[in-house]
């Protein structure tokens, strides 16, 4: 990541010093560990990966005009959109010049098919949002897209790094699918939990206008009036608190948040059934363990 640019060498700093849990690298490594044993490749697919996340999360910011990222400033916020899509832009390359220069062209190819499959499933979700016309199918389509590939690009990156067969490396893909599934059905369900210092729900997804699963199940369980009612509200009157507070109640009276919970314990269930054909090791029991916290984490 270091550069000749003593602007971008700032921003780098910046970014190390706020990094997140790190689960996705995580998952390369246990993944590999699982498959074989951690080598050089499986460094470079953890790194590749890190490398991605972040620029995906510096562009994210700015497409969503956010001003914050885990507590702290976001890039677009200190240095203005034109510079943290640049450092985006330099954080993608930099890990794909890493495969590269290193002629691991299985990783690369893993990869970009995650990019091409994020950027996708994002301009679903821009597309549909315009309308509020989600199905459910559509919802599963575009977190699978927008989430779950990535987690599944690290399974098959840590199984690719050891060098096993196709039929192993599509079986951690399908794991690491299942899990990222799982892991944003739990990141949707946050927004309907009470904040401790107001006691009313976060709403975010909603103020957003982002249709998730709670949502689009008590839209299917509506008459043609309600119906109307709740796009409206998400519509025309979600930066009304009191609105938005209502919605959320009527989710959750209405069964949403119990099953958005069901359908996310169904995929974490797939994700962990896959494991059970790999050997009963420590790595098995970490990627066990890992999939339960990213579905039974507080933040």
């Amino acid at each position: 990541m270091k550069s000749s640019v003593p602007l971008l060498d700032t921003i780098t700093r910046y970014i190390i010093k706020r990094k997140g849990k790190q689960m996705r690298p995580m998952f390369v490594f246990l993944s590999a560990g699982l498959c074989g044993t951690v080598n050089e490749s499986t460094y470079r697919a953890a790194s590749l990966i890190e490398l991605l996340h972040t620029a995906t999360l510096v562009h994210d910011d700015v497409v969503d005009d956010s001003n914050l990222r885990r507590g702290f400033f976001s890039l677009n916020a200190l240095w203005k959109n034109k510079i943290a899509v640049l450092v985006g832009d330099y954080l993608l390359s930099s890990g794909l010049l890493l495969a590269l220069e290193q002629d691991e062209f299985k990783l690369l190819k893993i990869v970009s098919n995650a990019v091409r499959e994020m950027s996708e499933g994002e301009l679903l979700q821009i597309e549909k949002a315009r309308k509020l016309d989600i199905q459910e199918n559509i919802y599963f389509e575009i977190i699978r897209k927008k989430t779950a590939t990535l987690i599944a690009s690290c399974c098959a990156c840590g199984a690719s790094s050891v060098n096993v067969s196709e039929e192993q490396i599509k079986s951690m893909w399908a794991f690491g699918e299942y899990a990222g599934i799982a892991f944003q059905i739990k990141d949707d369900l946050f927004d309907y939990e009470r904040n401790n210092a107001t006691g009313k729900p976060n709403g975010t997804d909603i103020r957003d206008q982002k249709m998730t699963l709670p949502l689009i199940y008590l839209l299917n369980h509506s008459g043609s009036i309600e119906k109307r009612w709740i796009v409206n509200t998400v519509k025309n009157h979600h930066n009304d608190a009191e609105k938005v507070t209502k919605l959320i109640d009527k989710v959750v009276e209405r069964g949403g948040i119990a099953y958005a919970r069901e359908k996310m314990l169904e995929y974490r269930q797939k994700s962990l059934d896959i494991l059970q054909s790999f050997p009963d090791n420590e790595y098995r029991k970490s990627l066990e363990l890992l999939v339960l916290f990213t579905t039974e984490r507080t933040t």
